[in-house]
């Protein structure tokens, strides 16, 4: 990117590290990662679990390297990473088959789920709760009520009917109050 483009997107942006990091400069990308890597896993660990949460943001970083140049500032910088993130997550997924299997009607493929016994201190985790739903159900739920998209961006962004993403939101809570009730 030229210096002039530089210049452009610190105009529209307000932050000289997404301009410097856009023309290459390593340092200032290494400032914009500490910037945003606690919100990018947390995305991460929340719509895949803990298992491939450190893979994938490390996935979506080098995305995010590779695609910079692409960045007009036309949103902030933080919007434009977030959606880049949502993007690799739903990418990372279908190419594992994961979407074929996460939407499932048939009520007795909830039936096998552990649900955490009641604990005597009354703590709650929430996070390991959310961990413990289905993946579909988990990504509808972290998507709906924890980034606040609403049905039809999910629908498509996911690619599935708006039904479909009501209809998980609906286990995900369901299953989210039976496993924190202790039931």
């Amino acid at each position: 990117m030229t210096l002039g483009g530089e210049t452009s997107i610190q105009a529209r942006t307000g932050d000289p590290d997404v301009a410097l990091a856009a023309a290459g400069d390593t340092s200032a990308f290494e400032r914009l990662y500490r910037t945003h890597v606690v919100r990018i896993h947390n995305l991460t660990r929340r719509m895949l679990g803990g298992q491939e949460a450190d893979e994938v943001t490390q996935d979506i970083f080098v995305r995010t390297w590779q695609k910079l140049g692409q960045f007009r500032g036309e949103s902030a910088f933080s919007t434009w990473l977030h959606r880049l993130a949502i993007n690799v997550v739903i990418e990372r997924r279908r190419s594992f088959a994961i979407q074929r299997e996460r939407m499932s009607d048939d009520a007795a493929a909830l039936d096998g789920l552990s649900v955490k016994p009641a604990r005597a201190d009354l703590t709650v985790d929430m996070e390991h709760a959310i961990d413990q739903l289905p993946p579909g159900a988990r990504e509808i739920f972290v998507l709906h009520d924890v980034e606040g998209y609403k049905h039809r961006e999910i629908a498509a962004m996911l690619g599935i009917a708006t039904g479909t993403s009501k209809r998980q939101l609906h286990r995900a809570r369901m299953l989210l109050r039976e496993y924190l009730s202790g039931g």
